[in-house]
């Protein structure tokens, strides 16, 4: 399935930035249309099996720097369901070995766990709290799970470019319970079906945040992963930045590697 950590510059060789859109070209209808586009992007991203990357989180308010985060990230893909990922931090300090495990899914609520070494336990994330900043950042908990298209429903809106990508905006409704958004509108490059912009909304219909994905590299041939992530909230003038690195696929990982009982031993 794909993930929305693996969230993911120009069209190169690959086969797959040649393949046709004949999936999406074609459709009328607003609603079939939305869901091809997601139903491609899906497809486009399916196989990697797994991977590894390290990545460090810059807070900031108004511009200026508050803290710099270092962690490391794992990604299983998960035949059928959604994906599982684990994040472990490394530093400044006061975060270093602070731990989510992620085992994304459909409609049925995610199961997420934070291990907190301070207290040397590990803590069960309630659906209700996912929508709550994730260790301090502009990332809501809801928006570091893998992505799984049955999650949202969706309505293309229409074409547009942006920065030079030629894009197709779909509308996307959390189909979840408990989400902390009324929608989110994304661009998703039409070459390479990768988002390139998330608008989020909060539940009031205002534009809470917007989320850009910089700098994609592609990777095995296939799979492309942005070098750079921003999610800047626009009602509180903060910001996260998430500078990846060192992506490594198809390392053997097993579900054993990442399962929550090895949760609180993988500093």
């Amino acid at each position: 399935m794909k993930t929305l950590y693996a969230l993911i510059i120009a069209a190169s060789l690959s086969p797959l930035c040649l393949a046709s859109t004949s999936s999406v070209d074609g459709i009328a209808d607003p609603v079939a249309k939305g869901h091809a586009i997601a139903k491609e992007t899906e497809k486009r991203d399916a196989g990697f099996k797994d991977y590894i990357a390290r990545a460090e989180m810059v807070l900031k308010q108004n511009d200026k720097e508050l803290s710099r985060r270092a962690f490391s990230s794992k990604v299983l893909e998960i035949e059928g369901d959604g994906d599982h990922s684990v994040n472990v931090f490394s530093s400044p300090k006061d975060v270093a070995g602070t731990a989510i495990l992620i085992h994304a899914h459909g409609l049925t609520p995610d199961d997420q766990w934070l291990y907190l070494p301070a207290v040397k336990r590990v803590k069960r994330i309630s659906t209700r709290s996912k929508s709550g900043p994730f260790v301090g950042s502009e990332f809501a908990y809801e928006d570091i799970s893998t992505w799984v298209p049955e999650k949202y429903t969706y309505r293309f809106l229409q074409q547009e470019t942006l920065n030079g990508n030629d894009c197709f905006k779909v509308e996307n409704t959390p189909a979840y319970a408990d989400s902390g958004y009324s929608k989110l509108h994304e661009w998703v490059d039409a070459k390479i079906f990768r988002p390139r912009k998330i608008d989020y909304y909060d539940r009031k219909g205002e534009l809470l945040k917007t989320l850009n994905f910089e700098d994609y590299q592609l990777y095995q041939g296939n799979y492309w992963r942005p070098s750079k992530m921003v999610m800047v909230n626009h009602q509180t003038g903060r910001s996260t930045e998430l500078l990846w690195k060192d992506y490594q696929f198809a390392t053997g990982l097993a579900a054993g590697d990442i399962a929550q009982s090895k949760l609180s031993s993988m500093n």
